[in-house]
């Protein structure tokens, strides 16, 4: 696996041994940052299941300001610490080795805020309403999620969400996501 663009293009990044994780091909993360350019300049990433983390390292190669990458298998984890360190990304990226809801309760605490987040999680997890639905106080205004799944299945996800776009590339197709902007209250 390498780097497709930007300031560590080329560069080819550490995949996590053993058949836990399936990192995103080379093409299929091309065509997705070809898809996204106009959303990856100074934007804050948040990588859930992030496996090697090679699209959030792809994102703060083309220009992103920030990624956190979650994931708690520790294959993956070695993996994004050896690629972050290899790219010189540790002022941009943070590692945080635990699960989901842990991560994602962590960062609600905090108060981040995401301009695009990446959800590549096991292919036999069909129902990704919760983890949607617990993103969205996350979500900066126009947020984007990439969702990477089965093409032969399209987990359900959660209301107040909009797909704006899906493509298949083979076995895996990346649907994107925004939320559907609330209705005006009246006064």
């Amino acid at each position: 696996m390498r780097i497709i663009g930007g300031t560590a293009r080329s560069r080819v990044i550490k995949a996590p041994e053993g058949r836990d994780t399936r990192p995103t091909l080379d093409r299929v993360r091309e065509s997705v940052f070809n898809i996204l350019q106009r959303h990856i300049r100074d934007a804050r990433t948040l990588d859930l299941y992030a496996g090697s983390g090679a699209m959030s390292l792809e994102a703060l190669s083309r220009g992103a300001q920030s990624a956190v990458l979650v994931d708690c298998d520790r294959a993956a984890i070695n993996a994004q610490k050896t690629n972050v360190t290899a790219l010189r990304f540790e002022n941009r990226a943070r590692i945080l080795p635990m699960e989901d809801k842990q991560a994602i309760r962590l960062l609600c605490g905090e108060k981040a805020q995401f301009d695009l987040v990446f959800l590549d999680p096991p292919y036999a997890m069909h129902d990704l309403s919760g983890v949607m639905a617990a993103l969205v106080p996350l979500l900066a205004p126009d947020a984007l999620i990439v969702l990477e799944h089965s093409s032969s299945v399209m987990p359900s996800t959660a209301d107040g969400f909009v797909m704006t776009d899906s493509r298949r590339y083979g076995a895996a197709t990346v649907s994107f996501f925004q939320m559907i902007d609330p209705a005006p209250k009246e006064e």
